[in-house]
């Protein structure tokens, strides 16, 4: 049994093919880990803000002399961290903006992202502290960027590939939904990409 932890981060809901590709890669871990639990994280239902000053001023002051307004500014980023620490597998939608990824994803790495908490600095360089996980990434786009002429335009995957693994996050391995833009191929990108999914 393990504990899974899907992002989506797609306000399309059930025309997204991000989302659409995330659960079933979700239902694939099922498959193979029956009785695991899922934890749905709705980051377009339940938006996380933008960092400003108050989170700031809260990630840096000591847990200890933390005021009100630090604690409040601090709970989306200690929950995001804490579910990021319970769950075995993370699963994170990712639906390609602009050759990256929307800003609420943007903003949820934001949160997630805290020295001395998910990472730190040491004699031999920086230290992720969120280790032993799987990452699944479930990417769709209207183009198609793994391979190409359009490869140099994937700013989204190398961002959350090179972000998770500074946290201690390595064992990554990306699924795509592409060409979803793209008459003819756009037929068969959501079940190619569901057809690719292989859970080790």
């Amino acid at each position: 049994m393990k504990k899974i932890l899907h992002i989506i981060s797609s306000p399309r809901a059930g025309a997204s093919v991000s989302i659409q590709l995330g659960n079933a890669v979700v239902s694939k871990i099922q498959e193979t880990y029956p009785g695991s639990i899922v934890k749905e994280k709705n980051l377009a239902q339940n938006l996380f803000p933008h960092l400003e000053e108050a989170h700031l001023n809260a990630f840096f002051t000591p847990a200890e002399k933390r005021s009100a307004e630090n604690i409040a500014a601090i709970q989306h980023s200690d929950e995001a961290i804490a579910e990021l620490q319970e769950a075995d597998i993370i699963v994170i939608g990712v639906p390609f903006y602009n050759f990256g990824v929307p800003s609420t994803l943007k903003a949820w790495v934001d949160h997630i992202a805290r020295a001395g908490v998910t990472f730190q600095y040491t004699d031999q360089g920086p230290q992720g502290l969120i280790t032993g996980k799987k990452v699944y990434l479930a990417v769709a786009s209207g183009g198609i960027y793994s391979d190409g002429p359009m490869q140099a335009y994937d700013f989204a995957t190398p961002y959350l590939k090179g972000v998770l693994g500074f946290l201690g996050m390595n064992d990554v391995t990306v699924f795509r939904a592409e060409g979803a833009s793209i008459p003819v191929v756009k037929d068969t990108a959501l079940e190619k990409g569901i057809e690719s999914i292989l859970i080790a």
